[in-house]
């Protein structure tokens, strides 16, 4: 199944429809809807683990957070990020806290283990410091699941739990905005094509997506890459007007989704008792730019981006 980039009424009504797609791989209803909720990801969805670590890659600290009841906590947000809201509209009473303060039976709602500057190669964001990978992600996640057998009392009570959970995963943007469009840190650019790198970072991807399901996930949502193209930081050195999203990365980016939804199909075909679904981030992305009045913007992101961008003193 495909979530496509649609026509909303505000960003929360968006992240709805993602819910429905949500809704539709969870089959049944409640208040919450799931047991618990697993998120994988960089600092779009990162509330606080890298806060501990040696990284640039940090936002516990204002202004981030400015809009946030409880101030900054490392989300890279002014306020909730996407995975917020959707725990909100699942029926969770509060939001899923991070793996690196979660403890005791707090981990039976679920875990957020996204870390920012994390992509699915090992390499990927090492300019910024410390950071933990998809791989380091899914081990802290193998570590979880000894806890929940332990809580639960036996491996088969496990095993159930976690079928009923979500799975979100969404990896990738660094690995082209901190790895292959890096070439002054990284060699990827000079040893793969785009179609190559996007083959590579999906095997790697599929490895880690395994590992999960014989983990006991079962419900998938994999998010691709949005159009990172055309973040501020690519307008800012990229871009020849500073508004013009940057082709060659967009392009790049398409790849690997389009890949990562053919995997999608091929996963729901060989695991007949997991759901995946796609959800499609450079669509959305994309309708918010065509029409940005149904977003709540007065005029398009990009050109935000660039007021952004001709303000910025350092």
């Amino acid at each position: 199944m495909e979530m496509d980039g649609c026509g909303c009424g505000s960003v929360q009504k968006m992240w709805f429809l993602v819910c429905i797609a949500l809704a539709f791989i969870v089959g049944g209803r409640g208040d919450p809807q799931v047991p618990c909720y697993f998120i994988f990801g960089d600092s779009l969805v990162d509330n606080g683990n890298n806060n501990g670590i040696a990284s640039l890659a940090r936002a516990n600290y204002l202004p981030y957070g400015i809009d946030y009841p409880d101030g900054p906590t490392g989300r890279f947000s002014n306020g909730r990020t996407t995975v917020d809201v959707i725990a909100e509209l699942l029926g969770f009473e509060d939001y899923v806290a991070p793996y690196a303060t979660v403890n005791g039976q707090d981990i039976l709602r679920g875990v957020n283990y996204a870390s920012a500057a994390a992509g699915i190669r090992e390499e990927t964001g090492r300019q910024l410091g410390g950071r933990i990978s998809f791989r380091g992600q899914v081990n802290n996640y193998k570590n979880t699941v000894s806890q929940v057998v332990d809580i639960l009392g036996d491996e088969d009570s496990a095993a159930n739990y976690l079928s009923r959970c979500i799975y979100s995963v969404g990896l990738g943007s660094n690995d082209y905005l901190n790895n292959y469009f890096m070439p002054a840190y990284y060699t990827t650019s000079q040893q793969y094509t785009p179609e190559q790198y996007a083959d590579t970072l999906l095997q790697d991807y599929t490895e880690q997506i395994s590992t999960l399901y014989n983990y006991g996930a079962r419900k998938f949502v994999l998010i691709g890459v949005g159009q990172i193209g055309c973040s501020p930081n690519e307008l800012a050195q990229n871009s020849q007007d500073g508004k013009t999203c940057v082709a060659r990365i967009d392009s790049a980016n398409q790849i690997f989704n389009n890949n990562l939804k053919s995997l999608v199909d091929q996963f729901n075909s060989q695991l007949p008792d997991a759901r995946f679904i796609y959800i499609n981030a450079y669509g959305i992305f994309q309708d918010m730019i065509n029409n940005p009045a149904r977003y709540g913007y007065i005029q398009s992101p990009l050109i935000l981006h660039k007021m952004w961008r001709s303000s910025k003193r350092f």
